[in-house]
């Protein structure tokens, strides 16, 4: 009884498969697209807001999108609103309570333990990335002008050195960093890259060039232009300059002379 019982499940087994089989060659079975696809939503810049404490946001002067196509608006609010929000969140915690919480960024930075890696990298990665966010514009700026842009020509040689040497450094910069326009303690330009959230205003950072005020940074790390260009990094510094908000630049480097 059993065997017939095996035996009859077979052969309906097999039917079952030959029919099965038949149906694929005579029928094209199409697989339904999604109905439902998934929207990305992107905010204000002025909606983003850090937590009480003394240290506070770089506020943008545009929208997220109008830097496109150079920078998207998805690589811009997550690098302003997450990254840049992270460190200053992080920051105003790091400090609170401590004897560097009333102090300007620039006075935490030169009071650095660098043993300290909770503080030294939030206060790194917020001081880096204000001056980021306050060099760009949605506009594109050409070149320096008035004494920013002589300035230029007597330590590069033209603007166009300066670009060259700029653009060459900065695609260079191997792994997580910055490369940063500064002026040194003799008020010479030049052009100086830090590892991780370094910066030359940090008296024990390894640096490599001079310690310095840093009147323009631009950030290599991913998160910064991979979204966009994967790791095409030289397109996204090409992108950069283009962006560079030469009055900014100009009143940065103004203002090293009033300290």
């Amino acid at each position: 009884m059993k065997k017939n019982t095996f035996l009859l499940s077979s052969l309906l087994f097999v039917s079952v498969l030959v029919s099965c089989n038949k149906k694929k060659m005579t029928e094209v079975v199409e697989v339904p697209l999604p109905t439902v696809q998934e929207k990305i939503t992107i905010g204000n810049p002025n909606d983003v807001k850090a937590s009480e404490g003394s240290f506070q946001l770089e506020k943008l002067p545009f929208t997220y999108d109008a830097l496109a196509p150079d920078l998207s608006a998805i690589t811009l609010e997550s690098h302003y609103g997450k990254h840049y929000l992270n460190f200053t969140n992080n920051l105003n915690k790091a400090v609170l309570g401590t004897e560097l919480e009333n102090l300007t960024i620039e006075e935490v930075l030169k009071k650095l333990d660098i043993n300290d890696p909770v503080i030294r990298n939030n206060a790194g990665g917020y001081y880096n990335h204000g001056l980021y966010f306050k060099c760009i514009d949605s506009k594109k700026t050409g070149e320096p002008k008035d004494t920013l842009a002589s300035t230029i020509t007597k330590d590069f040689g033209s603007f166009s050195n300066f670009k060259t040497s700029f653009k060459d450094a900065a695609t260079k910069q191997f792994g997580s960093g910055w490369l940063w326009l500064v002026v040194d303690k003799t008020g010479v330009l030049q052009l100086t890259t830090t590892q991780n959230q370094d910066n030359p205003l940090m008296p024990n950072a390894p640096v490599v060039g001079f310690h310095g005020t840093p009147i323009l940074g631009i950030d290599l790390w991913e998160h910064a232009y991979f979204i966009d260009y994967q790791y095409k990094k030289k397109i996204y510094i090409d992108a950069f300059f283009n962006h560079i908000n030469w009055n900014v630049v100009s009143e940065n480097y103004q203002a090293t002379f009033k300290k």
